[in-house]
């Protein structure tokens, strides 16, 4: 296997931004370059509720990765969230003009092309469409069909849909940090590339990202994502909850939850106790371990609530052999993982994104709060990889490795993709 182009991840989250610049050596894993990150000051939910506060993030983010990496960052994945994100089921056709002749991968590309010419609602767009399984001539159940022959080509799709304000916010603000937007990919899609393996997808699993703004989920099950969803919860509510209910400051909050910070009360003392400094000369305030295990408890088993209610309402409840997987920052709050195996009766484990990587990657990156930023590199090389390919069958592409990354969607006579339309409307923008 020969080595990947370099690809940047960027993760433009509600509490940091993260930028990731790696590449996938000869061994498969990804060496990480370089990285960047800085607090994230104008996304709420992520939503961009400031353009300048957000614009400057991402240019500290890029440029403390640009010095590590010494790599000229032009070109970035950016991962999309946020409440406004919907998904649907959809199957597509295609009667073929030969069964004589192998079905091939541009046929595959034809019919996910079709699928974007869904109708939407007023100011909505298709992000992403994902096969998840094929049927030839009746014939279901099929993974890979190219190389079989059939008359008629069916295909059930994952649809994944999103606001085109939303993602022309974020456009906008990448473009003015002066960068290229290559894809924008949902972050619960890049979070599972980064700590699920193939064996977990194949039995059914849920992959939980708690983020600060949000809590992302995508559910697996016969290596096939069958359900997609974004919650409008995530650290940023539990820190506000310790903020009111311990009255002290929001820096302070923040603080003692990651630092003393506990998903059930039960494995708590009331006689440990944590000093919060006073504010200008007042006395400190003194919070014990239980009531802010309980405060945290209480908004956490919400958050779960939720994810078990799209659990429930994707229809594979009790095909996930593999459990649950969660991941984000979230994740690394003390026994998180204790209290959703008590709510949902599955099993548990937190996800690291250190499966992937290769040998020498800095310890802070195995943290499950960089699994989206590495899990955009990896499904980066992916869809660039996969572009080189359907460029070389239809004959456009030389085969050899070019100087700078891939920008897909731009040369290719495809339908307009969603990244497309949000750079169509935004320079039309400029121009006025």
């Amino acid at each position: 296997m020969k080595a990947s182009e370099i690809i940047v991840g960027l993760d433009i989250g509600t509490t940091k931004i993260a930028c990731i610049v790696g590449r996938r050596n000869e061994f498969g894993k990804i060496e990480i370059l370089g990285h960047g990150k800085s607090e994230s000051f104008g996304v709420k939910r992520g939503i961009v509720a400031n353009i300048e506060d957000t614009v400057n993030s991402i240019k500290k983010a890029i440029e403390e990765a640009t010095a590590k990496s010494k790599v000229d960052i032009r070109f970035v994945n950016v991962g999309i969230a946020g409440q406004h994100i919907k998904s649907l089921q959809h199957r597509g056709s295609l009667i073929r003009e030969s069964n004589d002749k192998e079905i091939n991968q541009l046929e595959i590309e034809k019919l996910v092309n079709d699928m974007y010419k869904l109708n939407m609602a007023a100011g909505e767009e298709i992000i992403d469409v994902i096969p998840q399984e094929f049927i030839i001539d009746g014939e279901q159940g099929i993974k890979k069909p190219i190389g079989i022959n059939g008359n008629k080509l069916e295909a059930n799709f994952h649809v994944i849909i999103g606001q085109t304000a939303a993602a022309k916010n974020i456009l906008k603000c990448v473009s003015r940090a002066g960068l290229d937007m290559v894809d924008l990919i949902l972050e619960p899609i890049a979070s599972a590339e980064a700590v699920l393996n193939e064996e977990e997808k194949e039995a059914g699993v849920v992959l939980v990202d708690i983020g600060g703004g949000t809590t992302d989920i995508a559910i697996f099950h016969d290596r096939i994502i069958r359900h997609t969803a974004v919650i409008p919860f995530g650290g940023d509510v539990i820190t506000e909850d310790i903020r009111e209910g311990c009255t002290i400051i929001k820096r302070h909050a923040e603080e003692v939850k990651v630092k003393f910070g506990s998903a059930l009360a039960s494995e708590n003392r009331d006689d440990e106790v944590v000093s919060i400094p006073g504010i200008r000369g007042r006395p400190p305030k003194e919070i014990s371990f239980r009531n802010l295990a309980s405060i945290i408890q209480a908004r956490m088993e919400e958050i779960i609530e939720h994810v078990y209610y799209e659990i429930k309402n994707s229809g594979f409840e009790r095909k996930l052999i593999a459990g649950i997987v969660l991941t984000g920052g979230g994740a690394q709050l003390k026994h998180v993982d204790q209290l959703a195996a008590f709510i949902t009766g599955m099993d548990v484990r937190i996800g690291y994104p250190n499966e992937h990587l290769a040998n020498g990657t800095p310890e802070e990156l195995t943290s499950p709060m960089y699994a989206t930023g590495i899990g955009l590199v990896i499904e980066g090389i992916n869809r660039h990889l996969h572009e080189e390919e359907v460029e070389m069958m239809k004959g456009t592409s030389t085969g050899k490795e070019s100087s700078k990354p891939l920008t897909p969607k731009k040369e290719s006579k495809r339908r307009p993709s969603y990244l497309d339309i949000i750079k169509g409307i935004f320079d039309r923008e400029l121009l006025e």
